[in-house]
């Protein structure tokens, strides 16, 4: 069972679509996937249609403890695709648990009773660096970041990378960067070309080929409670969703 964080400390740049999608498409090649929506506004969840109700045991529940991993998860009408719903509640989980012992372990320790069950569990983090994210990245061998074409995403991706290399050394030696993933890029734009020209420069061949260009198909989805994926597999998102997932496979076999 592999263990791939999504992660980026700024909101709205994809990490959900990117989640749900590269999931879709694992699943669809006979991988048995579990996406855990970790981020507390909950939008993996409704993005599969998945409604919240009061009483619904979430990722919240079971990295507090207080319920088994295995009693949150969702079979999705995707096949061979399950999902642990996310909570409101967790945006409260750090006060919680910021005077517990080895906190930064509690996932990691929730996740065990998973044994060999899924192929891939990809957990979609909220855009911070708190103990939330830091539970995931613990217990993570791997991060994809989305990184969104524009100036201000740029700022960002230096000091996520210096946190990742902090956990790296003090809690997660396994821990590694598997890719950076340009989204909502423009080909009509120079911003775009030039965000990519730097990136590429910068952390060279760590940035996968594929990019994912700005759709309304791609944005429409959520509303559907699809992936893309589903929704349009033509469309221009969907097939680069497709081109993405083959180079994740691709870097998976290499690591």
């Amino acid at each position: 069972m592999k263990i791939i964080s999504v992660a980026n400390r700024k909101g709205g740049v994809g990490k959900t679509t990117t989640t749900i999608n590269i999931a879709t498409a694992l699943s669809a090649i006979d991988k048995k996937v579990l996406v855990i929506d970790f981020d507390p506004q909950g939008n993996a969840t409704t993005s599969l249609g998945i409604e919240k109700s009061k009483g619904q045991k979430s990722s919240y529940d079971v990295l507090i403890g207080r319920i088994k991993v295995n009693d949150a998860i969702i079979h999705t009408e995707i096949p061979r695709f399950d999902i642990i719903p996310s909570s409101p509640d967790l945006a409260a989980a750090e006060v919680e648990l910021v005077d517990l012992k080895k906190r930064e372990f509690f996932l990691k320790q929730a996740l065990q009773l998973l044994g060999n069950n899924y192929d891939y569990v990809l957990i979609d983090c909220p855009p911070s660096l708190n103990l939330i994210t830091i539970n995931a990245l613990v217990c993570s061998r791997s991060v994809i970041v989305p990184l969104q074409c524009e100036f201000l995403a740029l700022e960002g991706l230096a000091d996520l990378m210096k946190n990742i290399n902090a956990i790296k050394r003090n809690f997660n030696p396994e821990l590694c960067l598997q890719g950076i993933v340009l989204t909502m890029y423009s080909r009509q734009n120079n911003l775009s070309k030039m965000i990519e020209s730097d990136v590429r420069k910068y952390f060279g061949d760590k940035v996968y080929n594929t990019v994912i260009p700005r759709c309304v198909r791609v944005a429409e989805a959520p509303s559907f409670g699809k992936p893309i994926l589903i929704y349009d597999f033509k469309s221009s998102g969907a097939q680069a969703y497709i081109n993405l997932a083959k180079e994740f496979l691709k870097r998976e076999k290499e690591l």
